[in-house]
């Protein structure tokens, strides 16, 4: 009958009291450190593997200018045209996100913030006063219309701040200006619609001789291709209303 050998092996590394303590007395050797794999490291063939779609929306827009002479673009056509289409969504993001609200200024900033705008920059400017109904409805619409056209420079005073003794009968005022000049003045809320003025008819009225709103989106925007957009807003909040209107009408017959 054959005999049968064995020895049994702990975990690596694992060790007796016994070992401990003529280790202690300088019997044995120190314990060996233990058994560490050396760091991951992707070959050079991993490193270098196509890029994708997702691995290009995570870049920022100085990466995706360095990509410009990647290999791994070289070979894909697509990939190349993509990388020109997000950093151009990139670049036009960060010009659209210049203004977008109406920016509360003082006598004292007015040259800086109005005057000194750069020469592309169009200037709306609110002459108002706290307390005044008219002044409240067609801030109402300035804020939208700040919010759709970040472009366009939007900002606010008070009236006798910017004009000393400007009379309250002649709020709100609107002064439109650019490179340096004022382009345009509407005193009173009679040019939007008065009391039923919207941001529609408030933007349809800045735009009647030059293209003072500007989303962003496209270069030079013309006059007729902003009021284009305007109208079709306008209509929608028609079709709109009216919709709602028929909706309360169904209720109350109900």
């Amino acid at each position: 009958m054959a005999d049968y050998h064995f020895v049994y092996k702990d975990v690596e590394g694992t060790t007796t009291e016994w070992d401990d303590l003529q280790r202690k007395f300088g019997n044995l050797p120190p314990k060996p450190a233990p058994f560490k794999p050396p760091p991951f490291a992707p070959s050079e063939e991993e490193s270098s593997a196509p890029k994708s779609k997702a691995w290009i929306d995570d870049r920022t827009a100085d990466e995706l200018e360095e990509l410009e002479d990647h290999p791994d673009l070289d070979d894909d056509r697509f990939l190349e045209e993509y990388r020109k289409k997000r950093l151009e969504e990139m670049r036009v993001a960060t010009r659209v996100a210049k203004f977008g609200s109406v920016m509360t200024i003082s006598g004292s900033s007015f040259v800086r913030e109005v005057s000194q705008a750069p020469s592309d920059v169009w200037v709306v400017v609110f002459l108002y006063k706290e307390g005044i109904p008219e002044c409240g409805i067609l801030s109402r619409c300035l804020e939208e219309l700040a919010t759709r056209y970040p472009a366009t420079k939007f900002v606010k005073i008070i009236s006798t701040d910017c004009i000393p003794n400007y009379p309250d009968r002649n709020l709100p005022t609107i002064l439109v200006y650019n490179n340096s000049a004022v382009k345009a003045t509407y005193v009173g809320l009679i040019h939007f619609g008065n009391r039923k003025c919207t941001p529609e008819s408030v933007a349809l009225a800045l735009c009647q001789s030059d293209p003072v709103l500007n989303d962003g989106l496209s270069e030079g925007s013309s006059r007729e291709a902003i009021i284009n957009g305007v109208r079709k807003k306008f209509i929608e909040r028609v079709v709109k209303q009216h919709e709602d209107d028929d909706d309360d009408d169904e209720y109350s017959s109900d």
